[in-house]
This record gives structure tokens, sequence and C-alpha cells, in this order.
């Protein structure tokens, strides 16, 4: 069978950059979904797409659709026919759903069977339809018209490439009649464009200066604006978004040096990084000390006989901006920080809960509650907590929403507070994310659980518990978050305490019956994820949860000490011997003696248990104390043999009392030995 090259490109006025990469995917599975429908083989398929185009290559496309048959199976016979060879209702039925004459359909097998041979159509009469589903499939969320034309698309379309060989496919899609005529650069050559052949289409463009490859066009940014920052003996910033978008803004890619006052370097670096990557799409430089360099790298559309020219009037554009910031930085100052407070008296943080000032001073006293237990300085708490909220209130956070904390830090310096405090005004938001940086001192850990801690108490306090996946105050990010740091920085905080300090500093404002267990049960609860994903099996994690410990530092070194145990030989007879006597001890009418008496041992299995009881216990005391779990199980492993001896020659349901009491008193003494680590009857 024959093949072609097939293209397809649609031309349009400047396309989103930021949904480019997103359109040009799903164009081409469109393409791709519609030509397997129709049985269509080809090699390779390959998308393009430049800020005013999208096109899509496939490479040994079939020329023809091949014959297909199809074949339906109809109601059996016994049931198309009745006792006088009669067709039923049934049989009629199927025969109209065929669209034929009952005397068409096959009688002869089981049941009643239609098939028939369907010629395949040549390709070119398929692909105009393919290739208009996949347009109207498109994901955009808001189509627009132009003119007086009831087409719909993302952006008025202006052309249409449509060839299969060197043929084109005639038709009209989006308004546009097909052809071979494509449109090369806006300024260089806004002349039309003639497409040879799919093949050629690359090279008919970059002689028209267009780079329709994305990839191409990302690698030569990327190469030359590290050689330019090479340069000016720095390192350019290139954040992979940012320049998904700076290749979509561009049809021929030409990055430039351009420079600002030194002056603005006294403004806050996040402040000034911040507003030329997002509103003017530019890369900045930072030297070998991560500190900003007073130049930039845009990337110009266009190849300049006078280049400065482009480079001034860059320079010109951000100038305004910088200057805001400059003001904004300058204003916050002439106050102190601290007095900010006093407009967030009067913004309100959750209207039952009261305003974000309220919050600071809540955060305050539980983050100097909580660094007094971690090992950190409770007044630098104190004061940071107090603090952690009053950038909200200045110019620059209100400008650059980004700079929240960042903003704070700068201004704690310039008012001569603490390191300490200053940094914890930007750590109270760590982790940002999944994955992200936690902080670094001890003063932003505790005000970042105080603030996380805080939130989660409150909101749950007034029943506005997360649902699916609705979550407004990202309580689960702030349940995780409460997690990492406490136990990827090895800090050892009750979580029973800390959260009865945070519900009983928001008094009545809450409903206090009940909170406590539901907020732990919420953040332990974020932890079976988090192994789940570590690889964890979740019957590790809940032989810990069984125990309910309050540290989740402490839960953790438990979970880990339980997988350990979990590769032991003895493992699975130890659980099964725990899951057994779990049971046995659940049955006993009253409470389980705690006193073993050796006078009512009757067998000498009994003993041994006992004596190797004794041992364990004395041996795994200081373990446990210690926190050393992996040691203890390890060491409660030996207890295999003796248990195993003794459930093979004693009954522990005597008949005597007294010798059936003690043999459970032993039974409890044995468990008792295991769940000082974790429940792991559960494990089996």
């Amino acid at each position: 069978m024959s093949a072609l090259d097939f293209l397809v490109e649609l031309g349009t006025e400047e396309l989103p950059p930021k949904a480019l990469n997103t359109l040009a995917e799903a164009f081409l599975a469109g393409i791709d979904k519609g030509l397997q429908a129709a049985g269509l083989n080809y090699e390779t398929k390959t998308v393009y797409a430049a800020p005013r185009r999208l096109a899509v290559l496939i490479t040994s496309l079939a020329t023809q659709q091949p014959d297909r048959s199809i074949n339906l199976d109809g109601p059996p016979r016994q049931a198309a026919f009745d006792a006088e060879g009669n067709p039923t209702q049934a049989a009629l039925g199927f025969a109209k759903k065929c669209g034929v004459d009952l005397s068409e359909i096959d009688q002869s097998g089981p049941k009643l069977r239609y098939s028939q041979s369907i010629a395949g159509k040549p390709t070119a009469s398929l692909l105009p339809t393919i290739v208009e589903d996949s347009l109207n499939d498109l994901p955009i969320p808001k189509r627009m018209r132009w003119g007086a034309r009831k087409e719909e698309f993302v952006r008025p379309t202006q052309w249409l490439v449509m060839l299969l060989g060197d043929q084109v496919i005639d038709c009209t899609i989006l308004a546009q009649k097909s052809g071979r005529d494509s449109r090369g650069h806006r300024f260089h050559h806004p002349e039309s464009v003639r497409i040879g052949s799919p093949s050629s289409y690359l090279a008919d463009l970059r002689a028209a200066y267009v780079l329709a490859d994305a990839n191409e066009r990302r690698d030569i940014i990327s190469k030359r604006t590290e050689e330019l920052a090479t340069r000016q003996e720095g390192t350019a910033i290139v954040p992979p978004a940012l320049l998904d978008e700076v290749t979509a803004l561009v049809e021929w890619p030409v990055p430039l040096v351009c420079s600002f006052e030194e002056r603005f370097l006294d403004v806050p670096q996040e402040a000034l990084i911040t507003t030329m990557q997002d509103n003017q799409k530019y890369f900045c430089l930072l030297d070998a000390e991560g500190k900003l360099l007073p130049r930039f790298i845009t990337v110009a559309n266009i190849e300049s006989k006078d280049p400065q020219q482009i480079i001034a009037g860059n320079e010109k554009v951000v100038r305004p901006r910088l200057t805001d910031a400059e003001f904004f930085f300058k204003q916050d100052k002439k106050q102190k920080l601290e007095e900010f407070n006093q407009r967030l008296q009067n913004v309100v943080f959750q209207e039952k809960l009261g305003s974000v000032y309220d919050k600071a001073e809540r955060v305050s006293k539980l983050a100097a509650y909580i660094a007094a237990r971690i090992g950190g300085n409770a007044s630098w708490a104190a004061r940071a907590g107090l603090l952690s909220k009053c950038d909200l209130a200045t110019e620059m956070v209100g400008e650059f929403p980004e700079m929240q904390g960042v903003a704070g830090y700068y201004y704690a310096l310039n008012d001569g507070e603490p390191e300490d405090v200053a940094l914890a005004l930007n750590e109270q938001y760590m982790p940002r994310g999944a994955g992200a940086e936690l902080p670094a001192t001890l003063t932003g850990a505790a005000v970042a659980i105080a603030d996380k801690l805080d939130t989660l108490v409150g909101i749950f306090g007034i029943g506005m518990l997360p649902t699916g996946s609705k979550d407004p105050y990202a309580l689960r990010r702030a349940a995780l978050g409460v997690l990492r740091i406490l136990i990827e920085k090895q800090l050892d905080l009750d979580l029973n305490d800390a959260v009865a300090f945070a519900v009983n500093a928001f008094g009545s404002k809450v409903k206090a019956a009940g909170l406590n267990d539901a907020v732990l049960e919420f953040i332990f609860d974020r932890l079976r994820a988090r192994y789940e994903d570590e690889g964890v099996d979740v019957a590790t994690y809940l032989s810990v949860r069984a125990l309910n410990p309050g540290s989740a530092l402490d839960f953790d070194q438990r979970v880990q000490a339980v997988q350990a145990f979990r590769k032991l030989p003895e493992a699975a007879a130890l659980a099964a011997v725990n899951k057994r006597v779990s049971n046995l001890l659940s049955k006993v009418e009253g409470s389980v003696p705690t006193v073993v008496e050796a006078k009512y041992f009757d067998n000498a299995n009994e003993f041994s248990l006992y004596s190797a009881i004794q041992q364990a216990d004395q041996a795994v005391q200081p373990m446990a104390a210690a926190r050393q779990y992996s040691e203890s199980l390890a060491r409660l492993a030996a207890l295999r043999e003796p248990v195993d001896a003794f459930f093979e020659a004693v009954m522990v349901n005597a008949e005597d009392a007294n010798v059936r009491a003690n043999r459970y008193a032993l039974l409890a003494r044995l468990r008792g030995l295991f769940l000082g680590v974790a429940d792991i009857s559960l494990l089996g």
C-alpha cells in the first residue's frame, strides 16, 4: 500500500504563550486519535508550535484506508423465530438495527449474524474531518469569534496549509480555505511562503525567519542565554516555565544583554527578580555569591541591524517597574515593621476567628511554647510570631504578593531584630510545597509549626473541614508541613500537648469538644499517604497508629523499626502469635491479671517463656527509653522459640481458674513487650 507524508498548519493571530505547549500536544493527540480510529497507519508524528501557528507532520501515512468487515451478533435462533418459524420482534428489530432486510441476515448459526464488508476510503477524503475534530477538541476555556463569522477558536485564524505528499487537500476549516501558502516572520518576511512538500516545511519557514520547532527555539534561547551570562561573569536564572513562555513568544529568538542602574540593587533582589520575570519575561543574572547583577537578558523576536535600540527600549520599559519597587521599599521602611500590626487589627483572617493580628498573637504564644520544647529560643519565637504577619500590610507585599515573608525578613533586619527572628518571618511559610525547603532555624521551625497548627485548630474548630478536592485553607498542606518539619528536622514535639495549647488559645471562638482528637487524627492520617509514597506497607503504619504516639518523630522512628523487623525470619510467626494473644485476651471477662506467679506453673515451657520474657524485659527497657526501637524488636525476635514451645505444650484456657489467670498474665506481659514499639498483631 502506498504512503505519503502529511502536513497540516493552521495560521492564527498570536496564540496565548502559556497555553501554546498544551494546545500543540492536544492538536497532535487529536490527529493521532483520528488516524487510529480510521485504521490509517503511519511511521512518525511530530507537532510544531510557534506564536502564530500550530502544525502537525505525519510521515509515511497510508493513502488508502484498508477494507474492513463488521460482524454483528443478534438474538439466538430460538428467540428469533416462533414455533411456526415466523420471525419474532427480536429478529425483525435486529434486521432494522443493521439497516437491512431479514433475508440478508445469516441464520445458519446458533445466533443471527450480520456481516458486512466496508471498502476503505482514500485518506485524502478522511483528513479534513480528522483535522477539524482535533481542532474542535482542543482544551480552550474561552473561544472567540472574529468579524461577522460564526466560527470560534482561541484566536482569529489567518491561513491553512494541508498537504498530502505534494498535493493540497481541498477543504475549508475554521473559515480558512486550504492551500500550500504559509506566512513568514511578521517583520523579516511578511510575504507568503510556499511550502513545497511536508518534508520541506521546516526549511521553507526557516528561510522566512521562522523556527517552527519549539524545541529548537528553546535550545537556542537556553544556550545563548548561558553564553551571554558567562560573558557577564554571572549565571542566568532560567525557570523552566519562563523558558517555555519566552519560547512561545518568539519565532526568531535573539537573546540580548540589557542593564539597569546599580542603585536599584538596594531593593530586596527577590522583588526585582519577581517583577522582571513575571512582568517583563526577562532572565535575571546572579554573581558567584548569588547576588543580583545590574543586568538581565531579554529575548527579541527580530534580528535587528541596530540591536542597541532594542536594548535601550527594554531598559526604558523596566525602569518604571524597578522604580516602583524602590518606592515601596523606601515607603515601608519609614515605620517599624511592628507598627504594621495596627493595620492588621482591621483585616479579617476568618470572620469567626478574628483578625490577622489576633492570629499573630496566638501564633506568638504557641511558637514560644513549641520553641521551648524543641530546644529553641522561646523569646525569639514569640517575637517572630508577633511580627509574622506584619509584612502583609506593607506596600511591597501589596504590589508583589510573592514577597510575603521575604519582605518581612528585610524589614526586620532593617529594624535591628535578631537574624533568627528575621529569618523566621520567611521560614514560617515553609515548606511552600511538596518536597520544598524546610526552615533552617529552630525559631523558624517553631513559628512555621505554630502558624499551621493555629490554622488547623481554628478552621476545624468552626466546623470547616476539608471535603474531597475542596480545601480552601490548605489544611492538608499545613498538616503535611508540620509532619515534614518535625520528622525531617528530628524535632521531638508532643502534638497532643501542642494542639491542646492551640485549642485553649482560641477560647470560646471554637467548639473545643472533641477538637483535639479530630485535629490529631487529621494530621496523623496524612502520614499514611506519605508512607505509601515511600513504599511502607499500610499495615506497618497501622501497627504504630494503634498506639497513638503524640510525637511525629517518635511515630516515624517506630515505623522505621517495624519495617526493619518485618524483614526478620521470626517476624511473621511473632505477628501471628501477637494476633492470637490479642484475640485470647480480648475474650477475658473482667480485667487481665497483671502479676505472674510462678507457683501456678505446671509445665516446663511456662517457666522457659517466663524466664525469656523477664530477660527480654530487662534488655529492652533501656532501648525503649532511648527510642532504639529497631534494636528492641530485634531483641524481642529471640522470643519466637520459647513462645512456639509454650503454645505447643500449654493449654491457655486451663480448667483451674488460677492457672488460667496466671497464663493470661504471662501472655499480657509478652504482648506488652511488643506494644512498647507497635501493635505487631496487625501485621498478620
